[in-house]
């Protein structure tokens, strides 16, 4: 891993090209509680994108993996975190780049494509349909989840499940609790209409996390859905269909 700061945060990225020459960059923005190693690398993506001719480039979000740990949750507001992405790309002498996310890493990168459109040439948005822009997608309480002292005693399997998921991750709980609480605002349907570039937004069928990704493509002038079929939040991002069908999109983007 190598380092940029960005307002004075130090950012862990990675930046793969692919074999035998220099591609176009794609940047890869991950979920929340993830790493980049465990949302890309570890389900194919990297390689994938790679043996595909892309130049690959991933960041561990602020909070998590080993980027720094802010426990104000303002500091994980979607604009501010945007501001890493581009910060990246001025780090890299980057002009353009497409963008992938997932979960909490769409947010990011649509918010970042809503702020930056002369920044981003195309964008994936995984695990975020309608609840970018309608409600919150995950429900109350995982901030506490993360934050109890006695999580052998929560009911909620969402909960239960981030909680889990964190500590598999070996993240910090209590940055974690304060990404939850500052990155949960959304995009308003006037701003996902303003979006010039390509914009395929793909949800698992059965995910009730991210919400439907027909509506929110409909508000996007050049917007596609796809359904990860008999996927649910966890098991989308890796599936083979979803990467075929970022391949897919790519490849045709202006």
């Amino acid at each position: 891993m190598d380092y940029f700061s960005s307002g004075g945060v130090r950012i862990a990225y990675f930046d793969q090209q692919p074999e035998g020459g220099e591609g176009m960059p794609v940047v890869l923005v991950h979920g929340f509680a993830s790493t980049h190693r465990v949302n890309w690398i570890d389900t194919s993506w990297v390689s994938t994108l790679t043996r595909a001719g892309y130049r690959v480039i991933a960041l561990d979000n602020r909070g998590h993996g080993q980027s720094d740990k802010l426990y104000d949750p303002e500091a994980y507001d979607p604009e501010v975190m945007a501001k890493d992405v581009i910060a990246l790309l001025d780090h890299l002498h980057i002009a353009r780049a497409d963008l992938i996310g997932y979960s909490m890493g769409a947010r990011i990168s649509a918010m970042t494509a809503v702020r930056y459109p002369d920044r981003v040439r195309a964008v994936i948005l995984g695990g975020l349909g309608i609840h970018l822009v309608e409600g919150n997608g995950l429900p109350p309480g995982i901030a506490e989840a993360l934050e109890s002292e006695t999580p052998e005693t929560l009911t909620d399997p969402t909960q239960r499940m981030f909680r889990f998921f964190a500590e598999k991750n070996g993240g910090d709980l209590k940055a974690l609790a304060a990404c939850m609480r500052g990155s949960r605002r959304g995009l308003t349907a006037a701003d996902v209409a303003t979006l010039p570039m390509p914009v395929l937004v793909a949800v698992g069928s059965e995910d009730l996390i991210g919400g439907d990704p027909y509506p929110l493509a409909s508000m996007i002038p050049h917007g596609q859905a796809f359904v990860i079929e008999g996927r649910d939040h966890n098991l989308a991002v890796g599936d083979r269909t979803h990467k075929a069908a970022a391949l897919e999109f790519l490849s045709h983007r202006p």
